[in-house]
Order: C-alpha cells, then sequence, then structure tokens
C-alpha cells in the first residue's frame, strides 16, 4: 500500500514538472462534413470500444459519404474507464493531436490499431502523425486535455448516455444503425427544407 501510495505522489509530481508552455487545455477537434448544417449527428464513443470502431466503418463512414454536405458530425469522448485501461490515454492524446489539425487521423490510426493497443501506443500513433512531436509529447504527459475529455463525458452523462457508441441526431437519441440514423437525417433534412 505504502509503495502504491508513494508511486501515486511520484506521478502527480512529475506531471506537475511538465512544461506546458504553448499547450492549451480545451479541445479543438473539429467537426466532420458541413460546420454550418442545421442537422447534426452526434457521436459519444470511447477509442478502445470495439463496438465503436464497428460502427466507425459500418455506420459512420458510410453516413458522411451519403450526408457529408448535409450534416455536421460531431465526436465526443465517453470514455469507458471501468471497462477500458487506455481510453483516457487514446482520449488525451487524440485532443493532443487535434491542436496540431490531427484529430481525425488519430482516431483513424486508433480505430484501426485498436487489436494492438498496448501501453505507450497513444503516444506512439500520434507521434507518427503529428509535425510537433515534442509539443505532442509534452501535451499528452501534461495530462492537460483531461477536463476537456471529462467534458464531452459528463455532457453524455447528463444526456442519458449509458454506453458507446451512442448516436444523437438533433438531441434525439437515435438508435446505432445506419438505417435508424439514415431516417432521423433524412427526416431532419426535409423538415429544414420545409423551413425555409
Amino acid at each position: 500500500m505504502k509503495r502504491l501510495l508513494s508511486l501515486a505522489i511520484l506521478t502527480l509530481t512529475l506531471t506537475a514538472c511538465v512544461d506546458t508552455t504553448g499547450l492549451v487545455s480545451t479541445s479543438s477537434k473539429p467537426p466532420k462534413g458541413n460546420p454550418q448544417s442545421v442537422v447534426v449527428v452526434t457521436e459519444y464513443a470511447d477509442l478502445e470500444c470495439p463496438a465503436c470502431r464497428t460502427a466507425n466503418t459500418a455506420i459512420v463512414q458510410p453516413l458522411l459519404q451519403k450526408y457529408a454536405t448535409q450534416i455536421r458530425y460531431e465526436f465526443k469522448h465517453f470514455p469507458l474507464r471501468s471497462l477500458h485501461r487506455f481510453t483516457m490515454d487514446l482520449a488525451e492524446a487524440s485532443e493532443c493531436a487535434a491542436d496540431q489539425g490531427k484529430f481525425w487521423e488519430y482516431v483513424d490510426a486508433a480505430f484501426e490499431n485498436q487489436s494492438e493497443l498496448k501501453s505507450g501506443s497513444a503516444t506512439t500513433w500520434g507521434e507518427a502523425l503529428v509535425g510537433d512531436t515534442s509539443l505532442f509529447s509534452r501535451c499528452v504527459r501534461s495530462h492537460i486535455k483531461k477536463d476537456a475529455v471529462m467534458a464531452d463525458y459528463d455532457e453524455g452523462v447528463a444526456r442519458g448516455v449509458l454506453g458507446t457508441p451512442t448516436f444523437y441526431v438533433n438531441g434525439t437519441q437515435t438508435p446505432a444503425t445506419l438505417d435508424a440514423l439514415s431516417a432521423a437525417i433524412e427526416e431532419q433534412v426535409k423538415g429544414a427544407r420545409e423551413r425555409l
């Protein structure tokens, strides 16, 4: 017990020593699709979740291909920490990659390499994508993005998210199937046209 406590104190001390110059604590992840669209598809996901990986391929990518100009797709972190050991590492690293314009590339890499995930992977994958590896590494080590990740999580809890992936279309929870999401999008697009 003493050793565990000492290790925790050492980790906190080292984290506090990371230079945060040039780092920002807020999220800079951009949406996909049409940023000005009135039809917003929001997904709460966990980058270590196998079901989210499947949904990314079978649902999200086809939706973005079909409705790229008609929807604004927003990714929200919902790390299931009790189930997935590296989920916070991945979420924070994705946010650090976002600061260098590589959020979506990081998400793709995390899902593609999910079966090879091990300690240190979150940082290694990001360093392969970003231009400034030193800045990225400092961002990850500082855990400066933890609050941004947890803000997404808390928002999801407040909306009733219980697991991942969970989708909303204009604020209405929608079953995580391509057909259900397509129907909800079509309904919202039709409604937007009628209001014009």
